[in-house]
């Protein structure tokens, strides 16, 4: 049989109307919307909410179990990571370009670390804008929070220590505050 132009559109469709039916409905651990859900099913912690990679490199899988493809590798310990659904002991994770997928809870660590994104952030000795500066930050810099307020977070980046504006960073909500 010749394929003609209008022939391809029907048979997409038909493989998708196939490929819904071979499949069936969603799996239970697909993500539920973030306002029917507050907190984890799992963990009853807070749905989304950031953690860290534990070790210096971490496989995100297709699906939550081992016999899913890797999809993506994070190689950056201590990374700052959103989780974003939970399955027994897997969490669906991204980190702060929307990258990720379900990773093993073992991977994964509770202590709070901050991604820099605006280039060159002032690092100051205290939070205020007109205090001396400390040192400056690349965009990248992964740096552990040791508190955050509404406009400014303490952090320690590399042993260096100062008030960086809440708006360079990612890995913290916005109505977050950490003591």
């Amino acid at each position: 049989m010749k394929w003609q132009w209008w022939t391809r559109p029907a048979a997409a469709v038909m493989l998708a109307m196939f490929m819904a039916v071979a499949i069936g409905p969603e799996p239970a651990y697909a993500a539920e919307s973030q306002e029917s859900r507050t907190t984890g099913p799992v963990t009853g912690l807070p749905m989304p909410r950031f953690v860290s990679l534990k070790s210096g490199e971490g496989n995100a899988r297709r699906g939550p179990g081992m016999t899913h493809r890797v999809d993506w590798v994070f190689r950056r310990r201590g990374m700052p990571l959103r989780v974003t659904a939970e399955f027994e002991h897997w969490r669906r994770v991204e980190d702060a370009e929307g990258f990720g997928g379900w990773m093993h809870h073992s991977l994964l660590s509770g202590v709070r670390t901050v991604l820099v994104v605006d280039d060159m952030t002032a690092l100051r000795l205290q939070a205020d804008e007109r205090a001396p500066v400390t040192a400056w930050l690349e965009a990248g810099v992964v740096a552990r929070v040791l508190s955050c307020g509404p406009e400014w977070c303490r952090l320690d980046a590399e042993r260096l220590r100062g008030w960086a504006p809440r708006a360079a960073l990612w890995g913290v909500d916005a109505a977050e505050t950490l003591d």
